[in-house]
């Protein structure tokens, strides 16, 4: 089981500001699309990093990459970042799947919208999984796919005519060793709890986001 993530804050601009981090007692294999450590590859840590909304910084990665050193990370990780508390962090659980979301719906956005969107509010929803068994190469892109979908279906249910925001990110994660399993579509063995996991993390975050203060900045009453 991976650990349950430990909420801290790191100091930058005068400001404390939140910070989730996983500290993995051994190292696991990953599958992401975050900032940093994106890719399938070895993971030893995992931070989810809230950021201002007038973050403008074009090296996020190098950022990720010293919030990490700071804490005492090293070795291959993975990192992203996000404009909501990562405080309102939402975890669930499912046949054995643990995930948690952190869920900014600020910004939503049509995948395949006829022309760009804009807005000047934050909008991210950040994902992390654990699946209790090795998953193959394609199981792996198999189970991204898989949160995808369950994460716009629980968005359409939130009654937003979106399928997530403009920069959404999610890491899924499995041992690194053992027999591997072939699929994790939503209707496989591993890929059915992980769907699940991830309709009720977003339905329940979307609902508290969309429902509040949906960034960290205007929370705190900084940019």
């Amino acid at each position: 089981m991976l650990p349950e993530p430990e909420l801290t804050c790191r100091a930058e601009d005068g400001r404390d500001v939140p910070l989730l981090v996983w500290r993995l007692p051994e190292p696991v294999l990953a599958i992401s699309s975050a900032v940093l450590g994106g890719g399938i590859g070895p993971c030893g840590w995992l931070v989810n990093a809230t950021v201002p909304m007038s973050y403008d910084r074009d090296d996020p990665a190098e950022h990720l990459a010293g919030i990490a050193g700071d804490l005492g990370l090293h070795g291959p990780g993975v990192g992203l970042m996000t404009g909501v508390d990562v405080a309102d962090v939402v975890a669930a659980s499912e046949g054995g799947v643990r995930l948690w979301a952190t869920v900014g719906l600020g910004a939503p956005v049509q995948a395949a919208a006829a022309e760009a969107e804009s807005d000047p509010h934050v909008g991210t929803v950040n994902i992390v999984a654990w699946v209790p068994v090795r998953l193959s190469a394609g199981a792996l892109v198999n189970a991204v796919a898989t949160v995808t979908e369950a994460k716009t279906q629980a968005i359409r249910e939130l009654g937003l005519a979106a399928t997530g925001t403009a920069t959404d990110a999610v890491c899924v994660l499995c041992p690194a060793e053992g027999v591997a399993a072939d699929y994790a579509g939503p209707r496989s063995t591993w890929g059915a709890p992980l769907a699940r996991a991830a309709y009720t993390a977003v339905l329940d975050g979307g609902a508290v986001n969309l429902a509040g203060t949906q960034s960290w900045s205007d929370r705190v009453g900084g940019d």
